[in-house]
């Protein structure tokens, strides 16, 4: 991804952390729609926590690779219960927050090219496997994530299935996708702070079954575990015993 579309994002962390507590961040998708996400999201208490990231953080075991770490407000979650954590985010400016609000391991890193390890979990949350952009992105992260992990380690992952979607808007959206050609989850969006926008970048949602699929190329076995209304689901990926 180019680390450009991220900067308004990261602007509005800024803000948000520096007392601006009323921040927002435009969303933009390619077809005009725009969402409004309060900043305040990524800053949110454990009580606040949707089921998804809880399963998630249940999950964690051994040493944890936090990507597209944000705020890091995951990565203290773990740290406090005594797991050992690196956290990565492509934005500097969000990896300086992390590094003020108490991330001990935070590096500007983008995920392709990221070369630590091995790790015992790979944490994606907030659907954050979107960051790949599109099908060939993630085959390309499938395969670099088998190099980051032991040959036990597990990648977590939140993703959503559009095709559960009930808006006619995202539907044609989606329809549009495939009649270009395209996988049905693979988006373009952009960022917006305060009038500053960022490239448009690609951003993919991936349904349990065309994952495991991909992920069994790669050499990944895919347990889903836990789905939620609306097509979130958290899945969890073990390396296959063959390596």
């Amino acid at each position: 991804m180019n680390p450009d579309a991220m900067i308004p994002y990261g602007l509005a962390l800024q803000a948000y952390f520096q007392g601006e507590t009323a921040a927002q961040v435009i969303i933009r998708r390619d077809d005009g729609l725009e969402t409004v996400m309060p900043v305040s999201y990524f800053f949110r208490s454990t009580t606040d926590f949707f089921p998804i990231e809880v399963a998630a953080l249940q999950q964690c075991r051994g040493q944890v690779l936090d990507i597209g770490a944000g705020s890091g407000l995951h990565s203290l979650v773990l740290q406090s219960h005594g797991l050992v954590v690196t956290a990565i985010d492509i934005d500097p400016a969000v990896v300086e927050i992390m590094s003020q609000r108490g991330v001990r391991d935070k590096h500007v890193a983008d995920i392709l090219q990221y070369r630590g390890g091995p790790f015992d979990t790979l944490l994606m949350l907030g659907h954050g496997i979107g960051m790949v952009e599109d099908m060939h992105g993630l085959n390309d992260f499938l395969i670099s994530a088998r190099q980051l992990t032991r040959s036990d380690g597990q990648l977590l992952l939140h993703s959503l299935d559009v095709r559960q979607a009930g808006d006619p808007g995202h539907r044609a959206y989606h329809e549009a996708n495939r009649r270009a050609g395209r996988y049905v989850g693979e988006t373009r969006l952009q960022f917006e702070y305060r009038g500053e926008s960022g490239p448009y970048c690609g951003w993919l949602h991936i349904d349990p079954g065309t994952l495991a699929e991909q992920a069994e190329q790669a050499g990944w076995d895919v347990e889903i575990v836990l789905e939620h209304e609306g097509g979130e689901y958290l899945a969890r990926l073990t390396r296959q015993r063959a390596d």
